[in-house]
């Protein structure tokens, strides 16, 4: 037996007030449980990710009026969340743990009147909306004390390091990184969904100011409220569901552990080498049998490192590739089709798989890709601590 996602619930995304996180996630799984063709009663799994305040899983379970689950947990790999709760879901189907789980994500951090740039606490280690960290007051000791005191104490300023000593190493450029927020804004034009749908050029994202250079803004990520919902059930019962089935043919995780010490691979390859080697394996495909990509894009270069641990290309070439034109509509590796978290809204690993989710079931418009047999999935928490990796299809495995 294998699993499939069978719902997909998204509230209002962007710039739209007045929800709290939980009446947002709440929404969002009753909109999942409808587009799947369930009755929340249905549901005997919750997977929640952080955000939610208070006792998460519990509270949003009473706000939902769900009871007797047989799965309740909160989650949190950070941006590597999605992926993570939707593998844990799969695999309590698979041992009898539950036979329906809903995986949430919800945040609202944006106010009236009050800039994007300053909705999060720029902390290293508080809230920062490039990298999925989670909340909370710096706590500055050990070796990250010493990298604070050196002046790298935010999230931007920390993958603005690691995007340098790939450049440095491999003589990546920022026209480079600004072919893949182009190649992105493209894809962003056909989302009726998407934040920012006007088309840039290579020339608008080297004219954008620098957050953290080698970062321009235009490399960087949205912030948007709002919240994101799939059902996870068993492929047999998911035939006879609502809507066409997005069967998962396989996941994985990497969290390498770097501390960016001498020696060690920070910003050369991260956990999405050992993530995706994983998912692929257990799904039997390779890097040339996938015909889309929904990768985590909190930033240019998390995009491209990306594709090289994949194996889409060489390491040192993801470069190159982007400027190729190949991420981008009409190209041989179609990347971000939804506009992705840099142009369209930015949901954690909820962004890229919910994009999975309308791309393997056909409901893309005019952004659909040409082919969708293979997708593949990813997410990337903290500053590339963790990875998780799912190879999605419309196709049952093996049929």
């Amino acid at each position: 037996m294998g699993t499939s996602i069978v719902g997909l619930g998204m509230t209002e995304l962007g710039r739209v007030y007045g929800h709290s996180p939980r009446r947002l996630a709440a929404d969002a799984v009753r909109l999942a449980a409808a587009d799947a063709g369930l009755a929340l009663g249905d549901l005997d799994g919750l997977l929640v990710s952080h955000g939610l305040g208070g006792s998460p899983g519990i509270e949003l379970a009473d706000t939902l009026g769900l009871r007797d689950l047989r799965l309740l947990s909160l989650v949190n790999s950070f941006g590597a969340t999605a992926g993570a709760m939707v593998s844990y879901a799969a695999m309590s189907v698979l041992n009898g743990s539950a036979t329906t789980v809903a995986c949430v994500f919800a945040d609202a951090p944006l106010k009236p009147k009050q800039s994007a740039g300053s909705a999060y606490n720029r902390d290293a280690r508080g809230k920062g909306a490039g990298s999925g960290v989670a909340p909370g007051k710096a706590e500055w000791y050990g070796f990250g004390g010493m990298t604070a005191a050196l002046g790298l104490r935010s999230v931007n300023s920390h993958y603005a390091l690691a995007a340098q000593r790939h450049m440095a190493r491999y003589g990546t450029t920022s026209e480079q990184l600004g072919a893949i927020a182009v190649a992105t804004r493209r894809w962003a034009a056909g989302n009726p969904l998407a934040q920012m749908r006007e088309p840039i050029t290579i020339e608008d994202h080297q004219r954008s100011r620098w957050v953290s250079e080698p970062l321009h803004l235009l490399d960087c990520c949205l912030v948007s409220n709002g919240a994101v919902a799939v059902i996870v059930t068993g492929a047999d019962r998911a035939r006879d569901l609502a809507r066409p089935p997005v069967h998962l043919w396989g996941w994985g995780q990497g969290h390498p552990g770097d501390r960016k010490e001498r020696g060690s691979d920070f910003g050369l390859t991260t956990g999405a080498a050992a993530s995706g080697a994983a998912a692929m394996k257990m799904a039997g495909v390779t890097p040339a049998d996938v015909d889309v990509c929904e990768l985590y894009d909190c930033y240019t270069y998390t995009v491209l490192v990306t594709l090289e641990d994949y194996g889409f290309c060489a390491k040192g070439e993801g470069g190159a590739f982007a400027a190729s034109g190949a991420l981008g509509p009409g190209g041989s590796l179609p990347t971000n089709t939804g506009g992705g978290q840099l142009s369209a809204y930015y949901m954690w690993g909820m962004t890229p798989l919910s994009e999975a989710v309308i791309q393997a079931r056909g409901d893309g418009g005019e952004r659909q890709a040409p082919s969708t047999d293979v997708i593949l999935v990813s997410g990337n928490g903290g500053i590339l601590d963790h990875h998780s990796t799912l190879v999605v299809s419309p196709h049952e495995k093996g049929a």
